[in-house]
C-alpha cells in the first residue's frame, strides 16, 4: 500500500505539469499518455496517421509520453489525461488510493506461454544465484509501484524476501537497465523488449528469474480511459477505440512496416527488434486488442491474496458497448 501513499502525494504535482504545459483543449481532442515499449497499436497512430481516417478530421490526439505505467495512473486521477496505458496494478491503485473511476477499453500486451516474460538479470559472475540471495542487495524496477511489481514482490515473499525491508529498491527504467547492471549501479534489475535481446547479444549477463514464474498468462499492459471523460463523448472514444482496434490489426498484418514504426519510436536498430518483434519469443497480442477481463480478475485477486490490494471486482472497469474490438 506504500506505492499508493507515494502517487497520492505525487498526484498533484503531475497534474499541474501537464496542465501547465498544455493550453485549452476543445472538445474533440484526446490526451493520451503513452510510454515504452509495447503499444504498437499507439505508435501506428503516432507514427502513421494517414493510415487512420479518422486522426485529424474526426478527433485529434494529444500524445504525452510517461516514464511508466504509474505516472499515467496519477495524471488519470487528476484529470490531465483522458486515457493512458496502464497495467492493472497501477490501475488497481488508482481506484483505491486516488478515487478514480476508469474503463479498460483495449489491451497492449500479455505474457502467453513460450513467449517472453520480463525478467530480472545478473551479471554472469554475480554471486547470486538465487531469489533468496538478493536480501541486502539494490535491485533495479522500471517503476515503483508499476506493472511489474506486484508479481516481483510475489516472487520475492514465495522465496523469503521481503520486498520492502531486505533489498533496497530503485526504479531504472528499462532502456537504461542494462547499463545500470554492467556499471554496478544495481546488482539485479528488470529487462524488457527490445532491451532484453540488446543485453543478450553482448552477453555477460543473465536470467535470475521471470514473471511468469509468479503469475502466468500476466496482461501487461492496457489501455483505460476516465469514467467521467467516457460518459460525456461517447462517440469520441468509440473512434479512439476503434482507431486501437485498427491500429492492432496493422501491426499484427504488416510486420517489416510495424519494424519500422518501432524503431522510429524505441529508437532500437531493426536487426535487435528482428529478433523477437511479433515472433514467438515476444509478448502475445489479442489480434482485436480485446481485454482479458478473467485474466485481469485473476491478478487482481493474487494482488489482494498477498496484501497488496483490498479486493476488487473487475466488473467495475467494463463498458457495456465501448470496448475493443470496435470495428
Amino acid at each position: 500500500m506504500r506505492a499508493v501513499s507515494r502517487w497520492m502525494l505525487a498526484m498533484g504535482a503531475v497534474a499541474v505539469m501537464i496542465a501547465g504545459a498544455s493550453p485549452t483543449r476543445a472538445q474533440q481532442t484526446i490526451r493520451v499518455g503513452w510510454t515504452i515499449p509495447a503499444e504498437e497499436s499507439k505508435y501506428w497512430m503516432m507514427r502513421r496517421p494517414a493510415e487512420f481516417p479518422d486522426i485529424g478530421k474526426t478527433y485529434n490526439i494529444e500524445w504525452t509520453q510517461f516514464q511508466g505505467t504509474a505516472p499515467m495512473t496519477q495524471a488519470l486521477a487528476a484529470g490531465a489525461l483522458d486515457c493512458a496505458t496502464q497495467a492493472p496494478l497501477s490501475l488497481a491503485n488508482g481506484v483505491v488510493g486516488g478515487n478514480l473511476k476508469a474503463y479498460i477499453v483495449a489491451q497492449h500486451v500479455f505474457e502467453k506461454p513460450g513467449g517472453f516474460s520480463v525478467y530480472w538479470a545478473v551479471m554472469d559472475d554475480s554471486p547470486i544465484k538465487t531469489i533468496a540471495d538478493l536480501k541486502g542487495k539494490t535491485v533495479g524496477i522500471s517503476v515503483i509501484g508499476g506493472g511489474t511489481q506486484g508479481p516481483f514482490n510475489l516472487l520475492l515473499k514465495q522465496n523469503g524476501v521481503d520486498p520492502a525491508k531486505d533489498i533496497k529498491l530503485v526504479e531504472v527504467g528499462f532502456a537504461v537497465s542494462e547499463d545500470a547492471l554492467r556499471q554496478g549501479r544495481v546488482d539485479a534489475v528488470n529487462m524488457n523488449q527490445p532491451f532484453a535481446a540488446r543485453a543478450e547479444a553482448k552477453g555477460g549477463i543473465r536470467k535470475l528469474f521471470s514473471l511468469s514464474q509468479a503469475m502466468p498468462n500476466i496482461v501487461h499492459i492496457l489501455e483505460a480511459c476516465r469514467a467521467d471523460f467516457v460518459d460525456k463523448n461517447p462517440e469520441l472514444v468509440k473512434a479512439y477505440v476503434r482507431d486501437i482496434t485498427l491500429g492492432m490489426k496493422k501491426a499484427l498484418a504488416n510486420r517489416e512496416e510495424t519494424l519500422k514504426v518501432v524503431n522510429e519510436v524505441l529508437k532500437a536498430p531493426i536487426p535487435v527488434l528482428e529478433t523477437y518483434l511479433l515472433k514467438d519469443n515476444d509478448f502475445g497480442r489479442d489480434p482485436g486488442a480485446a481485454p482479458n477481463f478473467p485474466a485481469i480478475q485473476k491478478m487482481l485477486d493474487i494482488y489482494a491474496d498477498t496484501g497488496m490490494l483490498p479486493k476488487l471486482d473487475v466488473a467495475q472497469f467494463k463498458h457495456p458497448t465501448i470496448v475493443a474490438p470496435l470495428q
